[in-house]
């Protein structure tokens, strides 16, 4: 099979990013048929089908979604050669590291290991995209190719993110545990209607929820945990949260322990094999690692 060059796989991305080949070849300088042409001697020499396409646009296949998961990933390749590069000659490491993180691991855990990571490099620019918890999550992002590491919910057995692709790598960085979060002073918080938020329950906590036969259906679904918090400061509900969300918990709101038998989930980083070999990313997990939850 003859291999795609460079500008094969940006036009790939572009159409899948911009939705058609008109708005693609726009954002590339080429014309629609230049794209309409390398599309289709990309299919041919892989052997499928990659965009559906359509009046309103064209939309990436199966198979075309693959294909530009890997495209994008391989296009960051060449941009993490130069910077690696221009790094050894100076003796640093340099470059963007794009990550994205679900909101409370992009309030508590990355901050500090960010202000150690530019500390002791200071040529490395973070780029962090904070992405909704479902679905494929940040995860996905790293499958995608739009981020070089993702900090996750790691949720199955094999301590592989929720939704991710396979093949990605995955390391545990904090086990945080569930807890009962109610108005201060209430005298029976579980008869409370219940607060929730859809990032919230995912494989790790769904057979303990079902076993509880004091939680009710919620009433409220919030957009996120902070909104969840601030209800239940004002009175509304109790809810069930992790310790990354609890950290955001004011006065107003009481904290109690779910005993021995409370579900716990797995927060940690996903890459991909070739970015975990790249420096910045190594040194983004070391620093990871080192801070405390």
């Amino acid at each position: 099979m003859t291999e795609l060059a460079p500008q094969e796989l940006r036009i790939l991305v572009a159409v899948a990013e911009y939705g058609g080949f008109s708005a693609a070849g726009a954002a590339l300088g080429i014309t629609q048929s230049a794209v309409s042409h390398a599309v289709r001697g990309s299919e041919a020499k892989i052997g499928a089908v990659l965009f559906d396409r359509g009046r309103s646009g064209a939309r990436p296949t199966p198979a075309g979604e693959r294909a530009v998961g890997h495209a994008r990933r391989i296009l960051r390749l060449y941009e993490v050669l130069v910077a690696e590069a221009r790094g050894a000659g100076r003796g640093t490491v340099e470059g963007v590291l794009r990550i994205a993180a679900f909101r409370s691991a992009a309030l508590h855990l990355l901050p500090p290991a960010l202000e150690r990571l530019t500390a002791r490099h200071p040529g490395i620019r973070p780029e962090v995209r904070v992405v909704r918890e479902l679905g494929a999550g940040a995860a996905g992002e790293v499958a995608a190719g739009r981020a070089d590491l993702g900090v996750a919910t790691l949720g199955s057995a094999d301590g592989s993110a929720d939704g991710a692709a396979p093949g990605l790598l995955t390391g545990v960085l904090a086990e945080e545990a569930y807890a009962l979060v109610h108005p201060v002073g209430h005298p029976d918080p579980k008869a409370l209607p219940l607060l929730d938020w859809d990032e919230n329950c995912g494989s790790y906590t769904r057979d303990w929820w079902r076993a509880q036969d004091w939680i009710p259906s919620a009433t409220v679904k919030a957009e996120d945990d902070g909104m969840v918090l601030t209800m239940v400061g004002r009175g509304l509900g109790m809810a069930i949260l992790p310790e990354l969300s609890l950290r955001e918990a004011g006065d107003a709101v009481e904290i109690t322990d779910l005993g021995p038998g409370r579900p716990v989930r797995r927060v940690g980083y996903v890459t991909t094999p070739e970015a975990a070999s790249t420096l910045a990313v190594r040194a983004l997990i070391r620093e990871l690692r080192s801070t405390e939850v």
